[in-house]
């Protein structure tokens, strides 16, 4: 299988396109138009686990993504999806509302363990291919001070559990037992493996 010349990645973050270049993936960005709800799609269904739901809002997303493909008249090529959920116990925290929301999900993550889970899946030519990872991260507690500065900074916003792991908030990460570039928001090894079975090489 000859390799494809690139892959379309839909999604917004610029850290999975980062990603992707580390791994020296060409993509192109097939996002949402207008007239589409992607809000929706992340909807948490009553007494959903955190695990599942990040799996049914990747696919969720990967059948949005391919139906845009399609509606677009775009060349074929495999489309990349990912979301990532930050969860306290079975508590799934989204990206935060406003600065009281992230001080919020802050102080829930202070001074305790929680997991970080992102989905990935890969369609195309009638394949499809989906993974999940699973880390763990343990933040020492946090002061009100820290967790005022850091909503004032504004990184909270547009990520899920209010935070950024290669943010300032990483001084006060104790330990992390999985995937740093998972808890980025796109686990490389993971998704490498998905990608070889599209015919990428790594």
């Amino acid at each position: 299988m000859s390799a494809p010349a690139f892959v379309y990645l839909a999604s917004q973050s610029p850290r999975r396109r980062q990603l992707l270049d580390q791994l020296g993936v060409a993509h192109q960005l097939l996002l949402p138009g207008p007239e589409e709800d992607a809000e929706a799609l992340e909807a948490v269904l009553a007494g959903e686990q955190p695990e599942r739901y990040c799996e049914r809002v990747t696919g969720a997303k990967l059948d949005a993504a391919l139906q845009r493909l399609d509606r677009r008249g775009l060349p074929e090529a495999p489309v990349l999806c990912a979301d990532t959920t930050v969860a306290v116990d079975d508590l799934i925290l989204g990206k935060p509302e406003d600065e009281a929301d992230a001080a919020r999900m802050l102080r829930l993550l202070s001074g305790r363990e929680h997991r970080v889970i992102t989905a990935v899946s890969v369609a195309g030519a009638g394949r499809r291919v989906a993974s999940l990872s699973v880390s763990r991260v343990h933040f020492a507690a946090l002061d009100e001070g820290c967790i005022v500065r850091y909503v004032a900074s504004r990184e909270p916003f547009g990520k899920a559990g209010a935070y950024a792991i290669q943010s300032q908030l990483a001084a006060w990460i104790a330990r992390i037992d999985g995937s740093y570039s998972g808890i980025m928001g796109l686990p490389l090894f993971e998704t490498a493996r998905a990608l070889e079975q599209f015919g990428f090489e790594f």
